[in-house]
């Protein structure tokens, strides 16, 4: 198999060189001497903006740390965190310098889910003149709070979730748009509306039968609100990995982000889109949808990068891709 690759991949490269010489210059078949690359420039922590409840870190390279910081009220969401998630994933969808996201909680838990102190009000001084009025009123501020985790698959960056302690209610609309999810051995998840009088909006139900498959455990879950431990949220696919602790786990994650953000953001980031779209159509419209992003796609030096790695036995991470 590695025999056929490297034909295919040689192949490939000399394709390239013979109809576009000029954008491979530089480029030699088993080269013996190695490139000399560019070297990517340390980005500065200073240039992250600032935010009410959240805190934004470089981590790594490439990695940027989003974390939930309301730890005096047990990350509970609030009108600012709402708008700050939107306009914090925007910006982080634009930087060139991020190629995968963690998100986490400050303190004891991973957060609370939403301030109801704060965010009652919002709903039950709803302004209008009749029912009409108001029901359109409350109507557009439950979309905008979807657009609030909806903004993270709109992210072309990977995100992922790492989760301590408790996730409740609106943590598990959050955790469910997000891409891959951790948790320590002491997280659980409760999707907690039904206690308190409605049925989750921002995304849970429409989310969570996707993502675990059983159609049963998400009935059981959101009819009862009750909590569903680290070791049942690993077997039945809500997180992919358990880890001891919360600093094991972050750790873990950061390395997963480094990988990742190692990798061609061109491939990274059309997989997540595609990954997507498959996942709300059908198998033939998926398929479709592919072809006509690939058509374009498949023209990314990355591709003869990438192949010039393999031929001449370098580490995918020695190769510096492009910023995007």
């Amino acid at each position: 198999m590695a025999v056929a690759a490297s034909g295919v991949l040689g192949g490939l490269l000399r394709r390239h060189l013979s109809v576009h010489p000029a954008s491979c210059r530089g480029f030699r078949i088993m080269a013996s001497k190695p490139q000399q690359q560019q070297q990517p420039s340390q980005p500065q922590s200073n240039s992250l903006p600032a935010y009410e409840t959240l805190k934004l870190e470089r981590v790594r390279e490439k990695v940027l740390h989003v974390e939930l910081n309301r730890p005096e009220k047990r990350n509970a969401m609030n009108t600012a965190f709402w708008r700050e998630m939107v306009e914090c994933f925007n910006k982080i969808g634009q930087d060139s310098e991020c190629r995968a996201v963690v998100i986490s909680g400050a303190g004891k838990m991973f957060t609370a889910g939403i301030d109801l102190m704060e965010m009652g009000s919002v709903f039950l001084m709803a302004e209008g003149d009749d029912v009409a009025r108001k029901a359109w009123n409350i109507r557009k501020k439950i979309r905008d709070y979807q657009e609030s985790f909806t903004v993270l698959e709109k992210c072309p960056k990977p995100i992922i979730a790492a989760v301590h302690g408790a996730c409740i209610g609106g943590g598990v609309d959050l955790v469910s748009a997000c891409d891959i999810r951790y948790c320590t051995q002491d997280a659980w998840f409760q999707v907690k509306e039904v206690d308190i009088g409605l049925a989750a909006d921002v995304g849970t139900l429409q989310r969570l039968p996707q993502i675990i498959g059983n159609r049963s455990l998400v009935n059981e879950l959101a009819f009862t609100s009750r909590k569903l431990m680290a070791p049942e949220a690993e077997s039945c696919g809500l997180v992919s990995r358990v880890f001891r602790d919360h600093e094991t786990m972050l750790q873990s994650a950061f390395d997963l982000a480094s990988e990742i953000a190692s990798k061609s953001p061109i491939a990274v980031q059309g997989t997540k889109m595609n990954l997507l779209y498959a996942r709300d159509h059908s198998v033939a419209e998926s398929l479709k949808y592919m072809a006509a992003w690939n058509m374009s796609m498949l023209q990314t030096e990355d591709i003869i990068k990438s192949a010039q790695a393999v031929m001449e036995k370098k580490s995918p991470k020695d190769v510096v891709y492009s910023k995007l």
